[in-house]
């Protein structure tokens, strides 16, 4: 599972003219679930989200997460983050997984989220979505389930 963090002031998703989902201060995350992805990667994603220390305490440094600072997330999938272009101009696809698994983990990450405290919104799984942010700093964090080994291995 790989999930693009990024601390924002607000962020927003629209569907169609409508906002499905928005917040202030918090993290936007984009998150893209992968063929071989167990609840086990989404625990894990969802766990580090909620931990990650990207907020500035009182010094300026990043040691604050979501909980010390009352910031909320906003998720949306995002299947296009497993795009392989290591073989042409053109990403290949074929390690996301299909709708039905990859919506069911993505509803995972943020049942976990909300499960550690976090307030989650969402955008709208498969649907032509528009997102907007401000992003913070900017900071801007990549996670990826995946073992190094294993990446290593794909070559």
């Amino acid at each position: 599972m790989r999930a693009v963090v990024q601390r924002v002031t607000r962020a927003s998703v629209t569907i169609a003219g409508t906002v499905a989902g928005a917040i202030d201060a918090g993290l936007m995350v984009l998150v893209g679930v992968a063929v071989d992805d167990t609840e086990a990667d989404a625990k894990a994603i969802a766990a580090k989200i909620a931990g990650l220390r990207i907020f500035a305490d009182a010094s300026g440094a990043m040691n604050l997460d979501l909980a010390a600072v009352d910031g909320a997330v906003l998720l949306v999938s995002q299947f296009t983050l497993l795009g392989d272009t290591r073989h042409g101009r053109r990403p290949s696809f074929t390690g996301a997984a299909r709708g039905e698994t990859a919506n069911a983990l993505y509803e995972r990450v943020a049942t976990e989220l909300r499960g550690a405290g976090v307030r989650v919104e969402t955008g709208v799984f498969g649907a032509d979505m528009q997102v907007a942010l401000v992003n913070d700093g900017p900071v801007t964090i990549l996670l990826d389930t995946e073992p190094q080994a294993r990446r290593d291995a794909k070559g």
